[in-house]
């Protein structure tokens, strides 16, 4: 167990990570070792200020600070200072004992020192901002998000047991999502399949036109098909509208997060919304373009991936995702055979 030297019971600990969506999600294995080494300590979260609806799902975080960094990066000086003093003021409030950078940026590092926190932990892979810092974790094989977070805890003195990926999805969002249902006519108590087409990066992913291929035939089959984005993939989305299909891009990612627990399978590439996804509990075939020691593949769910043997995403098949589809809905969980 930790020494109370470092931080005890009662006193608070920040955990900081701004950003992206899937890279946040991954941080509750690590916020869920935090809070079964300090069970009454009061834990904050700083993340982008876009990113605090997610925290709504972090049973063990105490509290939320957002960073506005638009405005903090927009240069202008009469908009930047008062934020940033308010930003300031409210670490120094927080009293914090202990602050953890899960982040590492430049920014964080310098948040991280401003805190005043006597203990300042993060794994950092170069030299460069280690003043910030009273712990350096070393660089090891987890390449994983999640499983790095956990050793980083583990070099700097916690104690950390089976890890634990738990997402509590608030109520009023799952409400939500299915009045979100009956509005358009789905019924949650047959297989459904929510497909997340568009990812971060062009790069990885896989063709528009083979999700549409994928959807046309299940639907053909008796599932219902839900496709889902961001409010920037309302207009790539288009095509699929026309197509007849039900889609979701622009609500809220709390919803999203309700849409995908009432679907059987959860479908798409590289994104925060199939971590989201991993986190409740529900199943997922994530097709990435390569899988590797680093690449951030469903945590604790190494075969929920689809990757080609070449040829980038576009080298995975119509038809290997297919089979893959059939295999899970065939299970007991699905009962759809086609």
């Amino acid at each position: 167990m930790v020494s109370t030297s470092i931080c005890s019971p009662m006193e608070n600990i920040l955990i900081i990570r701004l950003k992206a969506i899937g890279d946040v999600i991954q941080t509750l294995p690590a916020v869920h070792a935090v809070r079964e080494n300090f069970p009454a300590a009061k834990i904050t979260f700083l993340t982008s200020k876009e990113n605090t609806p997610l925290l709504l799902g972090f049973r063990d975080v105490d509290e939320v600070i957002g960073l506005d960094r638009a405005t903090l990066r927009g240069g202008n000086p009469f908009r930047v200072l008062p934020v940033f003093i308010n930003l300031l003021r409210r670490l120094r409030a927080g009293n914090f004992s202990l602050v953890i950078d899960l982040q590492g940026y430049g920014e964080t590092a310098w948040l991280t020192w401003f805190s005043g926190a006597p203990q300042r932990w993060r794994g950092i892979h170069g030299a460069g901002r280690n003043w910030a810092y009273t712990r350096h974790a070393k660089p090891g094989s987890e390449a994983h998000g999640a499983q790095w977070h956990r050793r980083l805890l583990e070099q700097c003195g916690l104690k950390i047991g089976t890890a634990r990926n738990e997402f509590l999805l608030p109520q009023s969002a799952l409400d939500d999502a299915r009045i979100w249902f009956a509005n358009h006519r789905l019924d949650p108590t047959k297989p459904t399949i929510y497909i997340q087409p568009f990812t971060s990066s062009a790069d990885k992913n896989w063709p528009l036109e083979n999700y549409l291929t994928i959807a046309q035939h299940w639907q053909r089959c008796g599932v219902q098909i839900v496709v889902g984005g961001g409010p920037s993939d309302v207009a790539a989305l288009e095509p699929v509208r026309r197509a007849g299909f039900t889609v979701s891009a622009g609500v809220s990612l709390l919803v999203t997060g309700g849409l995908m627990q009432l679907s059987t399978l959860v479908l798409g590439g590289d994104t925060g919304a199939l971590h989201l996804a991993v986190a409740q509990g529900k199943r997922v075939l994530m097709l990435m373009q390569e899988v590797t020691s680093a690449s951030p593949i469903p945590f604790q769910h190494p075969d929920w991936v689809l990757a080609p043997n070449s040829g980038g995403i576009a080298g995975i098949s119509v038809a290997e995702v297919n089979a893959a589809v059939a295999q899970i809905l065939s299970s007991p969980a699905g009962n759809v055979s086609c």
